[in-house]
């Protein structure tokens, strides 16, 4: 497993299950979401969408960021080095 942030690859996330490649297309076209916004969006059940982050999160191309708007959510976005290295 690749573990450097810089360099991401399109492999990593080949691996993944669907509801992970549609929660990382999602966040991708539409920036930072909650877990709420994220479940709207994709019509996924709350339980699925909450693996799919948490699989993107341990092959590091998620961060989870605090939500100031409200302390119960976190914010989602995709790392910057993914989405150049998919453009490639």
């Amino acid at each position: 497993m690749n573990n450097n942030l810089n360099d991401i690859r399109y492999e990593n996330l080949e691996k993944l299950p669907p509801s992970a490649k549609l929660v990382f297309k999602t966040l991708e076209a539409n920036g930072q979401m909650t877990q709420k916004d994220i479940i709207r969006e994709t019509i996924l059940p709350s339980r699925t969408v909450r693996y799919a982050l948490n699989r993107l999160k341990e092959e590091k191309i998620l961060m989870e960021k605090f939500y100031f708007l409200d302390s119960r959510q976190s914010l989602y976005e995709i790392k910057r080095q993914v989405s150049s290295a998919l453009a490639v």
